[in-house]
């Protein structure tokens, strides 16, 4: 089975049991403590989360898949050269596993094409895939199944892949041999929760979703809170700084797989352009990327918060300024009262 994933583009998987009970505990106190913020459906779903025979009735086994995601024209020193584009404050920058097709449609597609070979060699049987899509305890059932251990950060991370790729699962009505959990090698390092811009990872295993810049610029509709918007730097979708600074990501594997190629402004933009995008410009260059369900409206709060804090930075050249004053001016007069407050806000920090 591990040669069939590999032949559908997929670089490793594993089997775990359904019994997540363990985690419960885990999950009920991270749901307790708020850490889920605006995320109505964490709290909705509850414990269902660990339970997999809930989600898909008659699961027995699940295969968990990892699917990395540098694209092939990532640099060696793809790390430095990522860790410096926060000092370019008029460069928007975009997490590096959104810049290229939607995982979710790519992830599930190849996980379909497991699920159809194996049926192939044993004929029919009860399955359901899952690719970030539904309440299912992802990095639990990946690390009890071999796939890695889980980080500070609370990712997954590996010794021959580092964090940087995605998890998916098939589940399925008949038992498989459990593939066995690896160790954990984070040891005293602390680099991802030293290195958060805001101090979102509150401890070892435990991450503030609230205060984490991929939930801000990702999950949250609303207004981003005032203390955290000049932590935010130009970041306008997902963070990567946490992955950054470990270590491991070394070992991170670089993908063949086209889809992950950076799309036209995804990959590198200036701020002031993106300003500028309509509504049409928007659904036209995300049309296929994770990036377009948030919005338009979002990617506007996003891109404008992002152009406030590139203002208040003296690295900014006077072109620049210009471009990203008449941009902010032009949406000044937003029908989003959000958008609008966020304008306001990035245009008073030119003064």
């Amino acid at each position: 089975m591990q040669i069939w994933a590999r032949e559908l583009g997929l670089s490793q998987i594993g089997v775990s049991g359904i019994d997540l009970s363990s985690a419960e505990p885990g999950l009920q106190a991270w749901l307790d403590a708020g850490f889920h913020g605006s995320m109505a459906y964490m709290p909705s779903h509850g414990l269902k989360r660990a339970r997999p025979a809930e989600l898909q009735a008659g699961t027995v086994s699940v295969i968990t898949a990892r699917m990395d995601y540098l694209p092939l024209d990532t640099p060696t020193d793809w790390q430095a050269r990522e860790s410096a584009r926060s000092l370019q404050p008029g460069e928007a920058v975009v997490s590096l596993y959104a810049r290229g097709r939607d995982y979710h449609k790519v992830l599930r597609s190849r996980l379909q094409k497991l699920q159809h070979r194996i049926a192939q060699a044993i004929g029919p049987f009860g399955h359901r895939v899952f690719t970030d899509s539904a309440p299912v305890l992802e990095a639990e059932l990946a690390t009890r199944s071999g796939l890695g251990w889980r980080g500070k950060h609370t990712l997954v991370l590996s010794r021959e892949a580092g964090s940087m790729f995605f998890l998916g699962e098939l589940f399925v009505d008949f038992a498989l041999p459990e593939t066995p959990a690896v160790a954990a090698h984070c040891g005293q390092c602390t680099a991802c929760m030293d290195l958060c811009p805001t101090q979102a990872i509150v401890g070892p295993y435990r991450l503030d979703a609230r205060r984490c810049i991929s939930y801000l610029t990702i999950e949250h509709a609303g207004p981003i809170d005032e203390a955290l918007r000049p932590l935010v730097g130009n970041r306008i979708y997902g963070c990567d700084d946490c992955q950054l600074a470990c270590p491991w990501n070394k070992y991170a594997q670089i993908s063949r797989e086209p889809d992950w190629l950076a799309r036209e402004g995804l990959g590198a933009a200036s701020i002031a352009d993106l300003l500028t995008w309509s509504e049409a410009d928007f659904l036209r260059r995300t049309e296929g990327s994770a990036i377009r369900r948030i919005g338009h409206k979002r990617w506007q709060r996003n891109v404008a918060l992002a152009a406030g804090n590139a203002l208040a930075s003296t690295a900014v050249s006077a072109a620049e300024r210009l471009a990203l004053c008449q941009a902010l001016t032009a949406l000044a007069q937003h029908p989003d009262a959000v958008v609008r407050e966020q304008v306001a806000w990035s245009l008073a920090r030119a003064q």
